[in-house]
């Protein structure tokens, strides 16, 4: 199984307390792979098989971790490890109970409308800031600083770049969405963030994978427009 190359050192950061670091590695490594045995595991973090099983197993134990028996098309059943819904409690996020319900508060008694002007300043700021970083940059190194920007801030995003001659083509992933519970509630949320990136990148984006609809991660497939903003 291919495993994405991320900066982990912020990710574990930000994993909630009270777990050691090899098992703050396997949340991380799990919510990034989805599903591993432990084989993978262990080769991605270059420690045995019996240790990568006994940090899992304290990770069942706490409702965190699943064991599925999964069949291929040959050879025996294979016994692999995903997260379970549980688990979305240690991983980072962006939003409190408050905030949900001030954006209710403010559809019930101004409208739609007022929710989606609340968001757009607040997507007027992040533009400010990410603009900054990626003012002086080319389109390429644009996308990689914005999954970098992304990821320190608990999304634990990053970027791929798809080598096609008649396009520049990228996608933005984003494993963990520290918004949304704001964004199940407000989907509006989710389009000023695609407006967000599309401003800052002047380019086409098209959003295959949501986490408030239900997906496992954020999909975004970047391509280049001929000019763009910054």
């Amino acid at each position: 199984m291919y495993v994405y190359q991320m900066s982990i050192s912020n990710n574990l950061e930000n994993i909630a307390d009270g777990f050691s670091e090899p098992k703050k590695k396997l949340l991380y490594y799990l919510k990034v792979m989805q599903q591993a045995g432990l084989e993978e595991l262990a080769n991605v973090m270059k420690v045995s098989r019996m240790a990568v099983h006994k940090h899992l197993t304290l990770l069942q134990q706490r409702g965190l971790v699943e064991a599925v028996e999964t069949r291929g098309h040959v050879g025996r059943p294979r016994m692999m490890y995903q997260l379970t819904s549980q688990s979305k409690t240690v991983f980072p996020k962006a939003y409190s109970s408050i905030a949900t319900r001030a954006l209710d508060f403010i559809e019930r008694n101004m409208g739609k409308e007022a929710v989606e002007k609340f968001l757009r300043e607040r997507q007027s700021e992040l533009f400010d800031n990410y603009y900054k970083r990626l003012k002086d940059l080319d389109f390429d190194k644009q996308v990689k600083e914005l999954a970098q920007i992304r990821d320190e801030e608990g999304y634990m995003a990053e970027s791929k770049k798809e080598s096609k001659r008649s396009a520049r083509k990228h996608i933005l992933l984003e494993y963990n969405c520290p918004i949304i519970h704001i964004a199940e509630n407000h989907w509006e949320a989710c389009i000023t963030e695609t407006e967000l990136f599309e401003k800052l990148l002047g380019a086409n984006i098209e959003t295959t994978h949501r986490a408030a609809k239900g997906d496992l991660i954020c999909k975004f497939i970047i391509k280049e427009k001929k000019e763009g903003f910054l």
